[in-house]
């Protein structure tokens, strides 16, 4: 039985994540901060998954050039549902009788 983590779980994780990208880009605390607008403290808060607001983890995110990780949280929506209705409505071919059955030629 599998079990969700928990919330601080998911923060400590997405702080890694968020560090792991500082530093593949090659930023020091100091120059995310400055970037961001934010203190070397709040930085440090969010990349060990302490919390933070919502502004400072999208200014954060911006610094690090990952705004768009948050189009990932709702993709835009690129099939209309009422089209897949429309088209599941239309037949695309002839189905086949169920159960057995027996074709002139059997009969004979």
């Amino acid at each position: 039985m599998s079990q969700e983590p928990v919330t601080e779980e998911l923060m400590i994780e997405l702080g890694e994540q968020l560090r792991a990208q500082r530093l593949r880009i090659n930023l020091t605390l100091d120059d995310v901060a400055r970037k961001s607008g934010l203190s070397i403290n709040a930085v440090r808060r969010l990349e060990s998954g302490e919390g933070s607001t919502l502004a400072s983890f999208v200014s954060l995110l911006k610094a690090l050039n990952r705004a768009s990780w948050l189009q990932t949280l709702q993709p835009p929506v690129t099939i209309n549902p009422l089209d897949m209705l429309k088209q599941r409505e239309r037949r695309k071919r002839a189905s086949k009788p169920r159960g057995p059955s027996k074709t002139l030629q059997d009969k004979e």
